[in-house]
């Protein structure tokens, strides 16, 4: 599947294979563990992930994105919507969910932002997407700043993985 979607600093595509070494890289970083369950990914999980995440795009006919730099053609991370059936009830996991990792050496730039509102209008506009949700580790203060950015809002917490995340949904304008 062929999609590319270009900001005026990013390109968003479906992932693919060559992904693997840089997706490993990101997943390595401390930040990573803090805020996404403790423990840091190994080539396997990242592998799997991948695979996972290129399915999902054969699935859905939408996922989460590679993230590059159009500059330079620079790995920037991870970001889109998926489904990753968490469990935590039809309000839920009955929509899409936003994810978004950056890698540590482009964090502060506001990449971020940019590839989440363009994953959003995109999958409004080929997808009808209506409401979208989202969790995130209270302590990461980027991640909570992106989201209100983009016009989540919190609606609870849930107990996951050892953690307690806070709960968010956004509804399309």
């Amino acid at each position: 599947m062929t999609i590319r979607i270009e900001t005026d600093r990013l390109v968003l595509t479906a992932p693919v294979i060559d992904d693997f070494d840089c997706s490993v890289v990101m997943h390595h970083g401390e930040t990573m563990a803090r805020y996404t369950g403790g423990k840091l990914l190994n080539r396997e999980d990242v592998w799997r992930k991948l695979l996972q995440r290129m399915g999902h795009w054969t699935a859905f006919g939408y996922g989460v994105f590679t993230v590059r730099r159009s500059a330079d053609n620079i790995f920037i991370g991870e970001v889109g919507l998926a489904h990753f059936c968490r469990g935590f009830g039809e309000a839920f996991d009955g929509f899409p969910e936003a994810a978004w990792m950056i890698t540590a050496h482009a964090h502060g730039k506001g990449y971020a932002q940019e590839a989440v509102q363009e994953a959003h209008r995109w999958m409004t506009s080929r997808h009808a997407m209506r409401r979208s949700v989202c969790i995130i580790h209270p302590e990461n203060v980027a991640s909570l700043h992106v989201a209100r950015n983009v016009g989540y809002e919190q609606t609870g917490e849930v107990h996951y993985r050892d953690a307690t995340p806070l709960m968010f949904e956004r509804f399309a304008s």
